[in-house]
């Protein structure tokens, strides 16, 4: 951009209308009043650019300690995942371990459930034809007395069943110490402080079943039949509702093992010894007739440390399937509940 040194004035041949050292300044002062928009245009871009590449770094920073907060759990099951929550009032509860042929899985559930705070007791439902060596008896009460981190060790026991039945998991237990029990797959894992927040959930209803795993149910309508479906965890998601939590993984009141073993309708029980299946969906019916009420689901990460069970079968969600439907035959009708409420623990969530 050139600079205006020279302004006519009314005499066009007079030297000084031609040039003057003010109206030199004037001029100059007058360029720089039209740059200056320009420039502090350009410092303020400068600035936005730098605002936003700082708040992408701390974003990537936050994203990085998120990422190495969680990976632990991205990898897998922590068997030393810290206790957070205190001892749990009412006595504490008892873990009620199905297992079958696959000791090292028992192993590891029964030393992971022993250092959980709120354990009083750990039964073992033993219902192989052979009954469990005296070195595994003696390993086990070992491995009870070093992981538990309470000063009154939890009683420690195998509940040995003659024959093999899947209704062994439900029997009564005598000199049972506590209210609550906690059903549990030997193949599972639920950390401590989830396990003991889900005890304070079932605290608040000591009559309903409170668990980690979801399941629905619903009517299915097909060339004019009508017929029940079980569904599975991604149904639960896709709907956003259930009717069941499994047992494989749930607290109760001691009260149902009673009801499961002498209340229940005996065509219940034998179809349960015939199709090896489903017992579980037979206690949420019994407890859904009981309540009248919906189970609780509480969300929390667990572990499945084996793949060897029932439900890895072919077929498993058609046999579900006939379950249900030939259950209602037997009950008369299905009691069921479903709801769409879920129990968290907002110490574990980012947001409320």
């Amino acid at each position: 951009m050139s600079t205006l040194i020279g302004i006519r004035g009314e005499d066009d041949n007079s030297i000084d209308a031609l040039y003057s050292p003010a109206k030199e300044k004037a001029a100059n002062r007058g360029a720089y009043s039209s740059r200056s928009p320009l420039l502090l245009r350009r410092a303020r871009q400068l600035l936005g650019e730098a605002k936003l590449k700082l708040f992408l770094g701390f974003f990537a920073l936050c994203v990085l300690v998120f990422v190495t907060s969680r990976l632990s759990s991205f990898m897998g099951w922590n068997p030393h995942y810290p206790s957070s929550v205190s001892s749990p009032s009412r006595g504490g509860y008892t873990v009620l371990i199905n297992t079958w042929k696959r000791n090292s899985l028992l192993k590891q559930s029964v030393a992971h459930y022993a250092s959980c705070s709120g354990t009083e007791a750990i039964h073992v439902v033993w219902s192989e034809s052979d009954p469990p060596s005296e070195s595994l008896k003696a390993y086990l009460k070992k491995i009870v007395f070093y992981k538990s981190q309470t000063a009154q060790k939890p009683n420690f026991k195998f509940d040995i069943n003659e024959e093999d039945n899947l209704n062994n998991r439900f029997k009564p237990i005598e000199d049972l110490k506590t209210d609550a029990i906690f059903s549990v797959d030997d193949d599972v894992i639920v950390p401590c402080p989830t396990l003991n927040f889900a005890f304070t959930v079932w605290q608040s209803a000591p009559f309903a079943m409170v668990g980690f795993v979801p399941r629905i149910h619903w009517l299915e309508k097909a060339h004019g039949d009508t017929y029940y479906k079980y569904g599975g965890w991604w149904s639960v998601w896709w709907m956003g509702t259930y009717s069941m939590v499994l047992s494989k993984a749930a607290f109760f009141h001691r009260k149902y093992l009673d009801l499961y073993t002498h209340k229940m309708p005996s065509p219940i029980h034998d179809y349960v010894s015939r199709e090896r299946n489903c017992e579980d969906i037979a206690m949420s019916l019994l407890v859904a007739n009981a309540t009248s009420a919906p189970p609780i689901w509480v969300k929390g990460k667990i572990y499945e440390i084996g793949s060897s069970g029932i439900s890895s079968l072919k077929e498993h969600s058609e046999k579900r399937n006939k379950c249900l439907s030939d259950f209602a035959t037997l009950y008369g009708t299905i009691p069921l509940l479903s709801t769409n409420v879920k129990a968290v623990d907002a110490r574990q969530e980012w947001f409320w």
